[in-house]
């Protein structure tokens, strides 16, 4: 691994605060065992998803976000986390770890938590009418309305770590904002 490749340090503060790791391929899960055993707090958001093969279908439970995960640290733990085995990087801006707010840690817990089918997307999405959960689950959860393989989604936008989340949503739960 370069050295430009690491931040310099997260933010200097005793405070824990959610930030997003990037790790080897299909590490995620191994990765996030090691981090709980070395007693770091993490998320690995955990979706099931419906895998085929030539001789059967089967449900598993795969990462929402692949090769990334969060983790809740201070300055403290910063080395700890990057000498563990399977992290690549912390998600950077400037070379300083950037936080995650609590807000969009909580958002991804409550649309896994309700069930509703999630696509994650890596594509750069044109900023669209932004819009408002009016009803259902996921009232008062904001985001970008956005056309997406002919039906009408919502569109959470996770900045910090570059990455979009579509659920689908009818329209006449949206109201414009």
């Amino acid at each position: 691994m370069e050295l430009y490749d690491q931040p310099e340090k997260v933010t200097d503060t005793p405070i824990l605060q959610w930030y997003a790791c990037y790790t080897k391929p299909r590490a995620e899960k191994a990765t996030h065992s090691r981090l709980l055993y070395s007693e770091i707090e993490c998320y690995l958001p955990m979706q099931k998803t419906r895998k085929k093969w030539s001789d059967r279908i089967k449900w598993i439970d795969e990462p929402l976000i692949r090769s990334y995960f969060f983790v809740r640290i201070n300055t403290t733990d910063f080395i700890k986390v990057l000498q563990t085995d399977g992290i690549v990087r912390f998600n950077t801006f400037e070379r300083k770890a950037v936080p995650i707010p609590e807000t969009q840690i909580e958002a991804i817990r409550l649309l896994l938590g309700q069930g509703v089918e999630l696509e994650i997307t890596a594509d750069r999405i044109k900023p669209g009418q932004a819009i408002e959960v009016q009803a259902g689950p996921l009232m008062g959860l904001r985001g970008e309305l956005v056309e997406y393989r002919g039906n009408r989604k919502v569109l959470v936008r996770l900045g910090e770590i570059g990455q979009g989340i579509l659920v689908t949503i009818g329209p006449e739960y949206l109201l414009k904002i």
